[in-house]
Protein backbone atom coordinates (compact mmCIF):
# COMPACT_ATOMS: atom_id res chain seq x y z
CA UNK A 1 0.00 0.00 0.00
CA UNK A 2 1.25 3.27 -1.00
CA UNK A 3 1.62 6.04 2.07
CA UNK A 4 1.27 9.66 1.38
CA UNK A 5 3.87 11.28 -0.62
CA UNK A 6 6.56 13.28 0.51
CA UNK A 7 6.76 15.71 -2.23
CA UNK A 8 3.25 16.66 -3.44
CA UNK A 9 2.73 19.12 -5.89
CA UNK A 10 -1.16 20.26 -7.56
CA UNK A 11 -2.00 22.24 -10.11
CA UNK A 12 1.05 24.42 -10.46
CA UNK A 13 1.38 27.20 -12.66
CA UNK A 14 4.36 29.45 -12.63
CA UNK A 15 4.38 32.87 -14.98
CA UNK A 16 7.67 35.31 -15.19
CA UNK A 17 6.63 39.23 -15.31
CA UNK A 18 9.07 40.54 -17.62
CA UNK A 19 9.51 43.89 -19.30
CA UNK A 20 8.73 42.42 -23.20
CA UNK A 21 5.53 40.48 -21.15
CA UNK A 22 4.55 37.79 -19.61
CA UNK A 23 5.99 34.26 -19.90
CA UNK A 24 4.43 31.22 -18.74
CA UNK A 25 7.09 28.26 -17.83
CA UNK A 26 4.72 25.70 -15.91
CA UNK A 27 1.29 25.12 -16.55
CA UNK A 28 -1.44 22.71 -14.25
CA UNK A 29 1.52 20.72 -12.62
CA UNK A 30 -0.01 18.14 -10.26
CA UNK A 31 2.72 15.04 -8.84
CA UNK A 32 3.92 13.09 -6.07
CA UNK A 33 7.08 11.80 -5.01
CA UNK A 34 6.68 8.71 -2.00
CA UNK A 35 9.57 8.60 0.22
CA UNK A 36 13.12 7.02 -0.20
CA UNK A 37 12.17 6.63 -3.99
CA UNK A 38 14.13 8.01 -7.09
CA UNK A 39 12.31 10.05 -9.78
CA UNK A 40 13.62 11.24 -12.98
CA UNK A 41 11.88 14.52 -13.87
CA UNK A 42 13.02 14.69 -17.43
CA UNK A 43 12.48 16.99 -21.17
CA UNK A 44 14.68 19.05 -23.62
CA UNK A 45 16.04 22.09 -22.44
CA UNK A 46 13.80 25.11 -21.85
CA UNK A 47 10.78 22.38 -21.27
CA UNK A 48 10.56 23.67 -17.40
CA UNK A 49 12.03 21.03 -15.50
CA UNK A 50 14.80 22.78 -14.16
CA UNK A 51 11.66 26.01 -12.52
CA UNK A 52 9.81 22.70 -11.48
CA UNK A 53 12.66 21.84 -9.28
CA UNK A 54 13.47 25.49 -7.96
CA UNK A 55 9.62 25.07 -6.80
CA UNK A 56 10.37 22.13 -5.21
CA UNK A 57 13.06 22.98 -3.37
CA UNK A 58 11.25 26.74 -1.77
CA UNK A 59 12.90 28.66 -4.44
CA UNK A 60 10.55 29.35 -6.59
CA UNK A 61 6.94 30.38 -5.73
CA UNK A 62 4.19 29.65 -7.86
CA UNK A 63 1.83 31.76 -9.30
CA UNK A 64 -0.85 29.45 -8.90
CA UNK A 65 -0.89 26.41 -7.32
CA UNK A 66 0.27 24.23 -3.89
CA UNK A 67 3.43 22.33 -3.20
CA UNK A 68 3.72 20.47 0.12
CA UNK A 69 7.18 18.61 1.56
CA UNK A 70 7.32 16.65 4.21
CA UNK A 71 3.68 17.70 4.82
CA UNK A 72 4.25 21.27 5.21
CA UNK A 73 2.78 23.91 2.28
CA UNK A 74 5.84 25.31 1.98
CA UNK A 75 4.85 29.01 0.30
CA UNK A 76 2.73 29.47 3.12
CA UNK A 77 6.20 30.59 5.01
CA UNK A 78 7.67 33.36 4.57
CA UNK A 79 11.01 33.60 3.46
CA UNK A 80 13.09 33.00 6.34
CA UNK A 81 11.04 30.13 7.17
CA UNK A 82 11.32 28.36 3.71
CA UNK A 83 14.98 29.31 4.12
CA UNK A 84 15.33 27.47 7.47
CA UNK A 85 13.42 24.52 6.05
CA UNK A 86 15.27 24.20 3.37
CA UNK A 87 18.53 23.70 5.41
CA UNK A 88 16.88 21.48 7.60
CA UNK A 89 14.83 18.88 4.83
CA UNK A 90 16.73 19.40 1.34
CA UNK A 91 19.83 18.86 0.33
CA UNK A 92 20.75 20.81 -2.89
CA UNK A 93 23.36 19.32 -5.96
CA UNK A 94 23.83 21.66 -8.69
CA UNK A 95 25.37 21.43 -12.65
CA UNK A 96 27.57 23.52 -11.52
CA UNK A 97 29.71 23.88 -7.98
CA UNK A 98 29.71 27.13 -5.75
CA UNK A 99 32.52 26.73 -3.85
CA UNK A 100 34.62 28.89 -1.62
CA UNK A 101 38.00 28.83 -2.78
CA UNK A 102 39.72 29.53 -0.25
CA UNK A 103 38.68 27.00 1.60
CA UNK A 104 39.43 23.20 2.08
CA UNK A 105 36.96 20.67 0.40
CA UNK A 106 36.04 19.81 4.11
CA UNK A 107 35.46 23.18 5.17
CA UNK A 108 33.27 23.33 2.23
CA UNK A 109 31.31 20.36 2.88
CA UNK A 110 30.90 21.94 6.48
CA UNK A 111 29.58 25.21 5.17
CA UNK A 112 26.00 24.26 5.76
CA UNK A 113 26.42 23.39 9.42
CA UNK A 114 28.68 26.88 10.16
CA UNK A 115 25.58 28.65 8.39
CA UNK A 116 23.35 26.71 10.83
CA UNK A 117 25.81 27.63 13.83
CA UNK A 118 27.40 24.66 14.96
CA UNK A 119 30.64 24.59 16.33
CA UNK A 120 33.77 24.27 13.77
CA UNK A 121 34.87 21.44 15.22
CA UNK A 122 31.88 19.71 15.34
CA UNK A 123 30.91 20.91 12.12
CA UNK A 124 34.04 19.49 10.66
CA UNK A 125 33.75 16.39 12.37
CA UNK A 126 30.50 15.45 10.79
CA UNK A 127 31.76 16.77 7.31
CA UNK A 128 34.71 14.11 7.59
CA UNK A 129 32.12 11.36 8.34
CA UNK A 130 30.10 12.15 5.12
CA UNK A 131 33.10 12.46 3.20
CA UNK A 132 33.96 8.93 4.26
CA UNK A 133 30.35 7.76 3.32
CA UNK A 134 31.03 8.58 -0.05
CA UNK A 135 34.88 7.26 -0.16
CA UNK A 136 36.35 10.82 -0.49
CA UNK A 137 37.92 11.78 2.92
CA UNK A 138 41.65 11.48 1.29
CA UNK A 139 40.79 15.06 -0.67
CA UNK A 140 39.76 16.62 2.61
CA UNK A 141 42.60 18.77 2.90
CA UNK A 142 42.53 19.65 -0.93
CA UNK A 143 41.28 23.15 -2.38
CA UNK A 144 38.05 21.58 -4.20
CA UNK A 145 38.72 23.40 -7.67
CA UNK A 146 42.16 20.81 -7.81
CA UNK A 147 39.59 18.02 -8.33
CA UNK A 148 38.05 16.66 -11.53
CA UNK A 149 35.01 17.22 -12.42
CA UNK A 150 33.86 13.70 -11.66
CA UNK A 151 35.36 14.11 -8.13
CA UNK A 152 33.69 18.07 -7.44
CA UNK A 153 30.41 16.83 -8.35
CA UNK A 154 30.74 13.80 -5.34
CA UNK A 155 32.24 16.63 -2.78
CA UNK A 156 29.19 18.55 -3.86
CA UNK A 157 27.19 15.31 -2.96
CA UNK A 158 28.45 15.32 0.73
CA UNK A 159 27.75 19.01 1.09
CA UNK A 160 24.36 18.31 -0.08
CA UNK A 161 23.97 15.35 2.49
CA UNK A 162 26.29 16.58 5.62
CA UNK A 163 22.90 18.14 7.13
CA UNK A 164 21.08 14.82 6.95
CA UNK A 165 18.61 16.12 4.83
CA UNK A 166 15.48 13.83 4.16
CA UNK A 167 15.54 14.66 0.25
CA UNK A 168 18.21 15.43 -1.93
CA UNK A 169 17.56 17.12 -5.52
CA UNK A 170 19.97 17.33 -8.28
CA UNK A 171 19.71 19.16 -10.94
CA UNK A 172 21.71 18.22 -14.08
CA UNK A 173 24.42 16.67 -11.80
CA UNK A 174 26.19 14.91 -14.49
CA UNK A 175 25.71 17.39 -17.62
CA UNK A 176 29.77 18.73 -17.62
CA UNK A 177 30.90 15.04 -16.93
CA UNK A 178 32.00 12.69 -19.76
CA UNK A 179 29.99 9.56 -19.53
CA UNK A 180 32.29 7.28 -17.02
CA UNK A 181 32.28 10.28 -14.31
CA UNK A 182 28.65 10.64 -15.05
CA UNK A 183 28.15 6.72 -14.11
CA UNK A 184 30.30 7.07 -10.88
CA UNK A 185 27.65 10.22 -10.06
CA UNK A 186 24.32 8.86 -11.03
CA UNK A 187 25.50 5.21 -8.89
CA UNK A 188 26.13 7.38 -5.72
CA UNK A 189 22.59 8.98 -6.05
CA UNK A 190 21.42 5.45 -6.40
CA UNK A 191 23.75 4.35 -3.51
CA UNK A 192 21.89 8.26 -1.82
CA UNK A 193 18.69 6.62 -1.81
CA UNK A 194 19.46 2.60 -0.67
CA UNK A 195 21.82 2.93 1.57
CA UNK A 196 20.90 6.36 2.90
CA UNK A 197 17.36 5.91 2.59
CA UNK A 198 16.90 9.33 1.17
CA UNK A 199 14.31 10.83 -1.36
CA UNK A 200 15.97 11.59 -4.38
CA UNK A 201 14.63 13.78 -7.43
CA UNK A 202 16.99 13.86 -10.47
CA UNK A 203 16.35 16.37 -13.07
CA UNK A 204 18.09 15.56 -16.48
CA UNK A 205 18.08 15.23 -20.46
CA UNK A 206 19.44 11.96 -20.34
CA UNK A 207 17.66 9.39 -21.08
CA UNK A 208 20.18 6.75 -20.49
CA UNK A 209 19.88 7.49 -16.58
CA UNK A 210 15.93 6.54 -16.93
CA UNK A 211 16.59 2.98 -15.59
CA UNK A 212 18.29 4.41 -12.19
CA UNK A 213 14.45 5.30 -11.03
CA UNK A 214 11.44 4.27 -9.68
CA UNK A 215 9.52 6.88 -11.72
CA UNK A 216 9.96 9.06 -14.58
CA UNK A 217 8.37 12.33 -15.52
CA UNK A 218 8.29 13.58 -18.69
CA UNK A 219 8.11 17.81 -19.14
CA UNK A 220 7.26 18.77 -22.60
CA UNK A 221 6.97 22.50 -23.29
CA UNK A 222 5.84 23.27 -18.93
CA UNK A 223 3.54 20.61 -19.02
CA UNK A 224 3.50 16.82 -17.99
CA UNK A 225 3.00 14.41 -20.40
CA UNK A 226 2.53 10.85 -20.55
CA UNK A 227 5.27 8.60 -21.31
CA UNK A 228 5.87 5.14 -22.07
CA UNK A 229 9.02 4.78 -20.11
CA UNK A 230 9.22 1.60 -17.52
CA UNK A 231 10.90 1.71 -14.62
CA UNK A 232 13.99 -0.34 -14.28
CA UNK A 233 16.28 -1.67 -11.88
CA UNK A 234 19.92 -0.56 -12.59
CA UNK A 235 22.52 -3.29 -12.52
CA UNK A 236 25.30 -1.91 -9.84
CA UNK A 237 27.36 -2.59 -7.15
CA UNK A 238 28.04 -0.33 -4.37
CA UNK A 239 32.10 -1.12 -4.09
CA UNK A 240 34.13 1.54 -3.11
CA UNK A 241 34.24 4.25 -5.86
CA UNK A 242 38.23 4.32 -7.24
CA UNK A 243 39.93 7.66 -5.98
CA UNK A 244 41.61 7.84 -9.47
CA UNK A 245 41.52 10.67 -11.48
CA UNK A 246 38.14 10.88 -13.72
CA UNK A 247 38.34 12.46 -17.21
CA UNK A 248 36.36 15.64 -17.34
CA UNK A 249 34.62 16.36 -20.79
CA UNK A 250 36.66 19.17 -22.26
CA UNK A 251 35.35 22.52 -22.46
Amino acid sequence: MVGDPIIKVQNLDKTFKLPSGDVSVLHDISLEIQPQSFTIIYGPSGSGKTTLLNSLSCLEQPTKGTVTVAGKHVYDFNGDERAAFRSQELGLVYQSNYWVKSLSVLENVAMPLYVAGWEISMANNKAMETLKQIHMEEYSGYRPTLLSGGQQQRVSMARALVADPTIVLADEPTGNLDTKAGDMVMDLLKRVQEEFGRTVVLITHNLEYLPYSDQQIHILDGRIVPNDKQSGTHKHTHEPEPSGEETEKGE
